[in-house]
């Protein structure tokens, strides 16, 4: 088996920016979006990167996403970057475009990975870890904080099938960062939202950015008490403590590991202006994935029997949020230290 065509679904400001690291290195890509002006601009007038210390500039062919039902060929692999509430749609969408042997990557949040399973079975289907800090404020124009050398991905199968090409997928997948290939995905993809569930949402509620958030003391214990419930949620749910972001798992006790798992995304993958995909997603008018992240935390801990005070509380809030009775602003802090007071 071998693996000729490939597809990004999903091409905002993560999937662009890899999909351009792959057309880069000779890959033949086809991306798939659907935001018409942004797929528009590219193939106007190419994608352009900017990084901290350069900028690239990468001709690329997009289509829209009412084009695939006019393909003639199939892909061999896909990467999946839409948001997770959208898991389940777009693999129907590329599923009679795949070939006989074709690998579809949910390289998402949360743990899309079921959709992506229930929909394509568990051989066809990977799950995928990433870390890779991005903006896309206008169409063509990726902002990536964190370019290749610096961006990291776990990688994994749902069964030994789909598992025994992740190396395979992972030597594509080199060309948009660091890869670890993982035998146990889902405890890998739990780390990723135990570190989500702390900051993600948590700082969006203020509408700052991530290190604004974090440089209140009082608030970064309540995205402490987010991860730390994650954390233990994960656990009893049967997941385990595994490396992730090149972070070594020494003999550490969960709060611990909590804690420290939030140090290393603020000193790795933070900067000053980060604004998480949280906050992006709402100052463009949309929903974000509150429910994959603090609501599954939320809605595993009720079915597990597992205390989850800190995330309700910003899952209620996030909510009210979205739904327009609430505004993100920094006085929300204050209703914050109400609940952190009260338990």
């Amino acid at each position: 088996m071998s693996i000729t065509k490939i597809a990004v679904l999903g091409t905002g400001a993560n999937g662009a920016s890899i999909a351009a690291d792959f057309v880069k290195a000779g890959l033949d890509v086809t991306l798939i979006e659907q935001w018409p002006d942004h797929v528009e601009a590219m193939n106007k007038n190419g994608l352009t990167v900017k990084m901290p210390e350069r900028t690239e500039h990468t001709e690329v062919y997009a289509i829209h996403l009412c084009q695939v039902a006019e393909l003639k060929t199939t892909f061999d692999l896909v990467f999946i970057l839409v948001k997770a509430y959208d898991t389940r749609w777009a693999a129907e969408l590329i599923k009679p475009v795949l070939s006989d042997s074709a690998i579809v990557v949910g390289l998402q949040n949360g743990m899309s990975i079921n959709d992506l399973a229930d929909v394509l079975g568990p051989d066809r289907s990977m799950g995928a870890v990433i870390e890779c800090c991005s903006n896309m404020f206008e169409p063509g124009v990726c902002i990536r904080e964190t370019p290749p050398e610096e961006s990291w991905f776990g990688l994994g199968g749902l069964s030994e099938i789909s598992h025994s090409r992740a190396e395979e997928v992972a030597e594509i997948l080199r060309h948009a960062g660091t890869v670890q290939v993982y035998d146990d995905i889902r405890s890998a993809k739990w780390m990723k939202l135990v570190a989500n569930a702390s900051e993600l949402v948590t700082s969006a509620i203020l509408d700052v950015p991530l290190f604004d958030a974090v440089a209140d003391p009082k608030m970064r214990k309540f995205m402490e008490d987010n991860a730390k419930e994650a954390l233990a949620v994960c656990l009893a749910g049967g997941s385990r403590i595994v490396p992730i972001f090149g972070f070594t798992v020494a003999d550490q006790e969960p709060d611990t590991y909590a804690v420290n798992l939030l140090n290393e995304v603020l000193k790795r993958f933070s900067f000053p202006d980060t604004l998480t995909t949280v906050l992006q997603d709402w100052r463009k008018g949309r929903r974000a994935e509150i429910n994959d992240i603090n609501g599954l935390v939320v809605s595993e801990g009720l079915r597990l029997g597992i205390p989850t005070p800190a995330n309700s509380m910003t899952l209620r809030l996030a909510s009210e949020i979205e739904s327009g009775v609430r505004k993100a602003e920094p006085g929300n802090l204050a209703e914050i230290l109400e609940h952190r007071n009260g338990t």
